[in-house]
């Protein structure tokens, strides 16, 4: 049977405390890295960004709207000028004149109610304007909001590994103090159950929060204290002492 001095079996269990406490960390640093309100905050900037290329979208078919409407009363101007300056230039007998007269009063109704289309197409824009203002002030918002969440979230994680990496330094150090059987024996069982060594605590096995068999009791109570005995449930080292009623 595997023998271990009692003193160095209880401190297997400061070894097995340092690895409860990683496993704990671990935990943590999973359930940072899964932030829920971070989540959230990248679902509402996402629903947000969204919203505002959709009225972007809207932003620039208005504006081509308008510019066509610009473009029409242009080509009517430009007409109405040039039959204009044909008349300032008497150019053509007296029925082209007239013609040209009746053309330019034809014109400027059409420029009127152009002008007045323009007009509203102009409306129309600063309302899709306003509006994407209104959307990228919200994303600007979002985005404050994300960038925190994320900046909480990374400093968690920083502080989280970093417990880690101490815990991890001072579980080396311990580790390197026992005999390498103890030690290989008892990272095994860890590796194999999840846990590698706990108090029996009247009659108790801390692997596994069960009570032991009367049977199993004894057979464990009889043996040497330099002898390793294993909790019957997990297979993890049971640590005695008298102290602990075992």
């Amino acid at each position: 049977m595997a023998k271990a001095a009692p003193a160095e079996q209880i401190r297997l269990l400061d070894v097995a405390a340092l690895d409860s406490q990683a496993t704990k960390i671990n935990r943590e640093i999973t359930e940072a890295t899964a932030d829920a309100q971070l989540a959230a905050a990248d679902s509402a900037l996402e629903e947000a960004t969204g919203a505002l290329t959709e009225v972007q979208v809207e932003v620039a078919a208005a504006a081509g709207v308008l510019k066509e409407s610009e473009r029409a009363v242009e080509k009517v101007v430009a007409h109405i000028a040039k039959d204009q300056s044909r008349i300032d230039a008497g150019a053509g007998t007296h029925q082209d004149m007239m013609a040209l007269s009746h053309e330019i009063d034809s014109l400027t109704i059409r420029r009127n109610e152009l002008e007045d289309t323009e007009l509203e197409h102009m409306t129309e824009l600063e309302e899709v304007q306003e509006q994407a203002a209104e959307a990228q002030a919200l994303v600007d918002t979002r985005m404050r909001e994300q960038a925190a969440h994320l900046a909480r979230r990374d400093a968690a994680l920083a502080a989280l590994r970093q417990q880690l990496a101490e815990n991890q330094s001072a579980r080396a150090t311990l580790a390197a103090t026992f005999d390498e059987g103890l030690i290989t024996t008892y990272e095994r069982l860890r590796t194999r159950n999840g846990i590698g060594a706990a108090r029996l605590f009247h009659g108790v096995s801390e692997a596994s929060g069960m009570a032991l068999a009367a049977g199993d009791l004894g057979e464990i109570k009889a043996a040497p204290a330099d002898e390793l005995v294993f909790c019957p449930d997990t297979g993890a080292i049971l640590v005695r002492s008298e102290e602990w009623g075992a």
